[in-house]
């Protein structure tokens, strides 16, 4: 009898992510009530990210913040990177990086800052340089020339034709920094992760419109604010279509490859590679150690 009900709430419990995932796939008459919820779905759901547990100070025992650097060249990393080209895709799929662009310009992600501390808060207009790069063409300054004054009072405006438009896509982001909390929660006596901030790295349009390849942090947002938005996006799920995961899901639940660039330490929260230099081995070695000295802490946990 336990077996039969355990097996309901299995059911259950699959039955309602897969519907969810379906976004009223099977039951639209239009494309355009393809990934509606009915009336019903809405009443039923109570779709929200897992709120995280409140843990007193008292309770850590032991914390160390890490940065991470996570690569989009690596295979495990594609659900952040892709899809880059969104005309050939559904509209409930996009990148992380659209994603997070889209959050900023509708106003949904406001905690967003220019450094990895959260110092410096940045409004969309702060960073409009970053995403977007007009420079004139030669013709159109050959143009200009023609008739300076004009074109300084304003009675003449340059025609687009001699502008180029430069935009930052997500095809030119190439990866993530992340900033972490791993800590021991000594009344439930384990090893524990709480993310606190995500920045896409790229190449700035400016840089991209001149053929420069060098990559910057383009914006720090404090994770835990946008963890609503990231919950209503989907990642896509190459072994069961049926079930997509949220990216809230995805970076929580760590289901990505990070390499450690840099922990905090006296010497400023230097990272690996201003001590490690010009030597990539020794700085993977370096980023293996600091990983290994944090899972030990909880390994010791339990000797006697």
């Amino acid at each position: 009898m336990k077996l039969k009900n355990f097996l309901l709430v299995v059911l259950g419990v699959a039955g309602s992510y897969t519907s969810f995932a379906q976004s009223n796939l099977l039951n639209a008459k239009t494309p355009d009530e393809i990934g509606k919820k009915t009336a019903a779905q809405l009443e039923s759901d109570n779709d929200k990210p897992l709120p995280y547990g409140y843990v007193h100070d008292r309770d850590v025992l032991m914390g160390k913040t890490i940065w991470e650097k996570i690569d989009l060249d690596e295979r495990i990393n594609f659900p952040l990177y892709y899809p880059v080209d969104t005309a050939f895709v559904g509209k409930d799929r996009r990148s992380l990086f659209q994603v997070l662009l889209n959050g900023i310009k509708s106003g949904a992600i406001t905690e967003v800052y220019g450094d990895d501390y959260f110092n410096s808060k940045k409004s969309l207009k702060d960073m409009e340089s970053i995403f977007k790069y007009k420079d004139t063409t030669p013709a159109g300054i050959d143009e200009f020339n023609t008739d300076i004054e004009g074109y300084k009072s304003g009675r003449k405006v340059l025609d687009p034709q001699y502008v180029n438009v430069t935009e930052l896509a997500a095809s030119d982001v190439s990866g993530y920094y992340i900033k972490g909390y791993w800590y021991f929660d000594k009344r439930q006596s384990e090893l524990k992760y709480r993310l606190l901030g995500i920045c896409p790295v790229a190449t700035e349009a400016r840089d991209k419109a001149k053929g420069n390849t060098d990559v910057i942090e383009l914006f720090w947002i404090y994770f835990p604010s946008i963890r609503g938005v990231l919950h209503e996006a989907k990642a896509f799920n190459d072994k069961n279509s049926a079930m997509p995961i949220t990216f809230d899901h995805l970076l929580n639940s760590r289901r990505f490859s990070g390499v450690i660039y840099k922990e905090e330490n006296v010497y400023g929260d230097r990272t690996i590679e201003k001590y490690m230099k010009d030597n990539a081995q020794m700085q993977l070695l370096e980023s293996e150690r600091v990983k290994e000295k944090i899972r030990n802490f909880e390994q010791d946990m339990w000797n006697y």
